[in-house]
């Protein structure tokens, strides 16, 4: 695959993306936990329809045994074989080697960041130490971003890219049941990288 628009062969970028659930595909690899753990058959068409990022509900947990069951989970959801979406990681490795700059700004608990760097790299996705950041609220997530000065952003958390409206970075929503309903510029399939750059 080779991402070349007219304005991205003249200029080195900045790109920053969220990690789990824009470029892993982590809410169904922990659906896909919880039902081994569970001893359930939850099909996943109930996982695709579902209207929040929390998971729990299809299981019969109520919020507070579903805050418990995703942390007792952690070290399996985080660490063992969630799939990167398909074409996420080779987009990024083209951005990479096109001599753009990419920036990771998780959320992810402060005591799995080094972690998460680590396996991010183990799955061959183009990390630097001063361009990984982890461990913060959604107000400081933003916050970075802004001061990173970022032309494009990734997430799929509408309400950080709300915030984003009125800033220059170009922000993009990645499609998930939960944020349907928002009328943010969206990618569904990383092979659509592209055409979404060209067009916002």
């Amino acid at each position: 695959m080779v991402i070349q628009s007219t304005q991205m062969k003249d200029d080195e970028m900045k790109f920053g993306f969220d990690i789990d659930d824009t470029l892993i595909n982590l809410r169904e690899h922990a659906f896909t936990i919880y039902n081994q753990k569970l001893k359930k058959n939850v099909p996943l068409n109930v996982f695709l329809e579902l209207k929040r990022v929390e998971i729990h509900e299809p299981f019969g947990l109520s919020d507070e045994q579903g805050i418990e069951m995703w942390n007792q989970s952690l070290e399996e959801i985080y660490y063992t074989t969630c799939p990167a979406f398909p074409n996420a990681l080779q987009t990024l490795q083209q951005l990479k080697k096109q001599g753009h700059e990419i920036y990771y700004i998780t959320a992810r608990p402060k005591e799995h960041g080094e972690r998460t760097k680590k396996w991010l790299i183990e799955q061959g996705f183009p990390v630097e130490d001063d361009k990984f950041f982890y461990g913060m609220q959604d107000h400081e997530k933003v916050d970075i971003i802004k001061n990173l000065k970022l032309d494009y952003y990734f997430d799929d958390k509408p309400a950080i890219l709300e915030t984003l409206s009125n800033h220059s970075v170009k922000a993009v929503l990645k499609d998930q049941s939960y944020n349907r309903n928002k009328n943010i510029p969206r990618i569904v399939n990383w092979t659509d990288f592209k055409e979404i750059i060209d067009n916002i």
